[in-house]
């Protein structure tokens, strides 16, 4: 059978005698959302589904499109009852890169060949709940069969660390690192924002009475994350802010909120865009990442927010954003003091972004193909573009981004095949020697992010 066979998504032989050269180098991954307690736990995982699906959006989504109600998909139904669904109408999903995804999971670590359908779905169950029983298939020994070198999860400022520290313990390196992601105490006019403020200030006993107190905790957490290895923070922002906000404007709206007055939507983008600078500020003091994934506008279907909550697979793009203007502003206020990676998930701010790229020096990164452009066709439209317009050879390289600890295999792999078949593309046609094009694809898959990120 051909599908996910040894010549997948290599075009030609030149791509694939340089996807041989990549395939076996360790996975860096500076941007996941893995479950450290569930690494740290390392129990064996209770059935297929909470290992394929149980955690993943991505796969959640499709299952929607394709009419799998809800009750099968994040409700009450039992786990086998899930899967079965899911079987069913997988068939549908082939084009997707989920449908991808999957098999290539049930290929490379279980040995499982069959295709996912009505026919497959209880085989293929069976076979995997005896695997999943197995001490190979744990979460530490999972990813030891990845070949992950070093992974960064995403982690709250209140969070406390020690689950990292006993992951490396454990493993008997520093795998396992945490990133500062502080986007929840942006979000002034969330009705739990003063309760999570609280929380900030019980974890660092500092009592915030101004946006000084405020910025003081900051610090103790960036501080406290540094300590246990981190070397960068994460910011979700639908449009970056240009970070000009004077304190004393940030402070009257940090006391309004405290007091629970009146937030306008100016009064926000003040807020943000204050603590914006402050938090780039002291990445830029550790010499950490400042990740920037930008053009996410979340939960815009209102029945998955009001039954499921935050971030269940409601979120669209929107290539409307100016997400140039506030960018530039950023950028210049901290020119050659931060490393910055750029992630976007629209195919026309994509474009933009690699000008602003090139514009901004070695300093400033593109990130790569971010959520929905996390495709093949997007990958591949990304690095040629990437190639064409900035530097492939300073691209910041591949991320999971994902909440499955299978994607360490699946996502790379797709990725550095798809890395494989644009430079192999490129030999081809005699844009460059082989041996650079092998050159960049090492670099891309494995040195630039060791490199850049510090790991």
């Amino acid at each position: 059978m051909r599908f996910l066979g040894g010549n997948y998504l290599l075009g030609n032989n030149t791509a694939k005698r340089i996807f041989k050269r990549i395939k076996g180098l360790p996975v860096v991954d500076p941007h996941n959302h893995a479950n450290v307690k569930e690494i740290a736990e390392n129990k064996n995982y209770p059935d297929p589904w909470q290992l394929f699906a149980g955690t993943d959006h991505y796969v959640w989504s499709v299952l929607r499109k394709c009419g799998v109600p809800e009750r099968y998909i994040t409700g009450d139904a039992k786990p086998e009852e899930k899967w079965i669904k899911m079987a069913e109408v997988f068939p549908l999903i082939a084009g997707n890169p989920v449908y991808e995804w999957v098999h290539l999971d049930l290929k490379r670590y279980f040995s499982i060949e069959e295709v996912l359908c009505r026919k497959t779905g209880e085989k293929i169950w069976d076979v995997l709940c005896k695997k999943l029983a197995l001490p190979e298939n744990r979460p530490q020994e999972i990813l030891k069969r990845a070949n992950v070198e070093v992974m960064c999860s995403t982690d709250d400022p209140v969070d406390i660390l020690k689950p990292h520290r006993d992951v490396n313990r454990m493993m008997g390196k520093m795998i396992l690192r945490p990133t500062w992601r502080p986007d929840r105490i942006t979000k002034i006019t969330s009705p739990d924002w003063r309760q999570y403020l609280s929380k900030l200030e019980t974890r660092f006993n500092i009592k915030c009475s101004s946006i000084n107190d405020l910025v003081d905790i900051l610090k103790a957490s960036h501080d406290y994350f540094s300590e246990y290895g981190c070397v960068a923070s994460d910011h979700g922002v639908e449009v970056p802010y240009p970070a000009i906000t004077e304190e004393k404007d940030a402070d009257k709206v940090f006391k309004k909120a405290l007091k629970g007055e009146k937030i306008s939507s100016s009064d926000v983008y003040i807020f943000s865009d204050y603590l914006f600078g402050v938090m780039a500020e002291l990445d830029a003091e550790k010499n950490w990442v400042f990740q920037l994934h930008i053009g996410a506008v979340r939960d815009t279907r209102k029945m998955l927010f009001e039954v499921l909550g935050q971030d269940s697979g409601g979120d669209v793009s929107n290539h409307y954003l100016d997400i140039l203007t506030p960018l530039v502003a950023f950028l210049n206020r901290f020119e050659n003091r931060l490393k910055t990676v750029l992630y976007c998930l629209d195919t026309s701010h994509q474009q933009t972004l690699a000008t602003v790229s090139r514009a901004f020096g070695t300093n400033v990164r593109l990130g790569a193909a971010w959520w929905f452009l996390d495709t093949p066709y997007g990958m591949k439209k990304q690095l040629q573009f990437i190639g064409t317009i900035d530097l492939l050879s300073t691209f910041a390289g591949m991320v999971s981004d994902s909440r499955k600890i299978l994607s360490y295999g699946s996502r790379f792999e797709m990725f550095r095949r798809v890395l494989s078949d644009v430079l192999g593309e490129m030999v081809e046609k005699w844009q460059m020697p082989e041996d650079v094009a092998e050159d960049i694809a090492n670099r891309v898959a494995y040195k630039n992010p060791k490199e850049f990120f510090g790991l």
